[in-house]
């Protein structure tokens, strides 16, 4: 009896190991289990296969076949699509912001004609009120004469070729039935077999055809008063915007310079000089190369002897303000005429002096005279003269052309600007960027430098007096 304590003993302490051992496999099982997400996987319970843990995922089987993770979608599109969306949606709101400002302008096309016609005028007559300020004249005194002088010769011109048309509206009446009687014997007498019956037909036709449309001729009519209302309206607006225009200009610029961002302003302010410089040379340019071609035109029409030859001419000056078509129009307007009052011979020198005089022109008077200060392709004046005149009518014709030569030197001047500025600050920004790099490195090698360093020595330690034998003993203090 007295072997059975002992025997009970040893198997409690057995099964007490038995436990602890069986503690430490299930402790380190759990472990490895958090550790790859599968809980308590190896023991088949809650986190066991088939049966993973609340809110963890089991991973998939060794068999189940690798997925390829799905690419960013802004790597999925090409490169070259990337850019033309980018470039389109910008183009997109270009667009809608032209077509927006199109639709502005043509709402207010009375005034802002008005507004660019006075500054046509003014860019013409500003030199004058320059001239008359360092005589000595006041400024309100100068820009008060200038433009009365300018608008009473423009006046003058317009009164005198309304004169000269009611002066020789008869003898041009004359004239004109008598080339269409000399046209109808022409007719008559000509190989393609015309005969009086088929002309007398045509000459009903178009009796008939007048008589047909009084109405729709009736509304031209009220629309050309319509017109004239709205340019006589134009007028008086372009008169006084010139007048402001050449008294208080600078201040003018001054406060549109204000609206625009500051850091855009110097580049604005430099552009604003030699826009108006291009459109004052244009202004003086045309003016005198129309001036040149209504002065000999006129000549070969007076020498000529062709009726209306002073309102030709002036007529010629005025469509001169308009590239290339104005030319066109105005010569094949004289040529007609004399067709019609002299006959087919003098047309045809009319024609010979209208294109000789043109050709010097374009080769010779507008090169030497407008210079490198306009230069615009003729495919840009073509372009821009057919733009206008479909926005505005003639009005846009008129202007198209100096708004382009001015758009090109202000887009020029601003593409050399920012040049300039870039090439400005590349020093500075180089001098930065090397000032960055040395700091940079020098933080670099600082630890390395300090480690590298030699230790300094350590101080030695003061060496401890030896008592001599008649001091006292260690550990009393000593004296002062």
């Amino acid at each position: 009896m007295s072997k059975l304590p002992d025997w009970l003993g040893r198997v409690g302490s057995e099964l007490t190991h038995m436990g602890e051992r069986l503690e430490e496999r299930r402790s380190a099982d759990d472990a490895d289990g958090a550790a790859d997400g599968t809980g308590t996987a190896s023991h088949g319970g809650p986190g066991g296969p088939g049966h993973p843990a609340p809110g963890q995922v089991p991973p998939p089987p060794d068999y189940a076949p690798a997925v390829a993770a799905r690419p960013d979608p802004v790597a999925a599109v090409p490169w070259g699509m990337r850019v033309a969306a980018e470039a389109g949606w910008r183009l997109l709101v270009l667009a809608g912001t032209l077509w927006v400002l199109m639709r502005v302008i043509s709402t207010i096309q009375l005034v802002v004609l008005a507004f660019v016609g006075a500054l046509l005028v003014t860019a013409l007559l500003q030199p004058t009120v320059a001239r008359l300020r360092r005589a000595g004249l006041p400024r309100g005194l100068a820009t008060a004469l200038t433009a009365i002088l300018g608008f009473v010769i423009m006046g003058l011109v317009g009164w005198f070729v309304v004169w000269q048309v009611m002066e020789n509206l008869d003898t041009v009446s004359s004239r004109v039935q008598e080339g269409i009687q000399e046209l109808r014997r022409w007719l008559l007498h000509s190989p393609f077999h015309v005969t009086d019956k088929q002309i007398n037909e045509i000459a009903k036709n178009l009796s008939d055809t007048v008589g047909t449309n009084t109405n729709e001729i009736t509304s031209a009519g009220l629309q050309g008063v319509t017109v004239m209302v709205e340019f006589l309206t134009g007028m008086l607006l372009a008169m006084f915007s010139t007048l402001f225009l050449l008294y208080d200009g600078a201040r003018i610029w001054q406060w549109m310079l204000k609206l625009v961002p500051a850091q855009a302003r110097p580049g604005v302010a430099g552009a604003g000089p030699r826009a108006w410089r291009t459109l004052t040379a244009y202004v003086r340019g045309t003016v005198i190369v129309a001036l040149i071609d209504a002065i000999f035109i006129g000549l070969g029409l007076f020498f000529l002897d062709v009726p209306l030859a002073v309102p030709l001419a002036v007529f010629i000056f005025l469509f001169a303000f308009i590239p290339l078509v104005g030319a066109v129009m105005s010569g094949a307007l004289a040529v007609v005429v004399a067709l019609v009052t002299q006959g087919p011979f003098t047309a045809l020198m009319v024609l010979i002096v209208v294109l000789a005089v043109q050709q010097i022109e374009g080769h010779v008077l507008q090169p030497f005279i407008l210079g490198r200060a306009v230069r615009v392709h003729p495919l840009a004046v073509v372009l821009s003269v057919a733009a206008g005149g479909m926005i505005a009518g003639i009005g846009g014709a008129v202007v198209a052309v100096p708004l382009v030569a001015v758009t090109n030197t202000v887009v020029g001047y601003l593409r050399a600007y920012s040049m300039e500025t870039a090439l400005r600050a590349a020093p500075q920004q180089q001098k930065e960027t090397q000032a960055q790099a040395a700091a940079q490195a020098a933080d670099r090698t600082a630890p390395q430098a300090a480690a590298q360093a030699p230790a300094p020595p350590e101080s030695e330690p003061e060496p401890v007096p030896e008592p001599d034998v008649g001091s006292p003993a260690l550990g009393t203090e000593l004296p002062e």
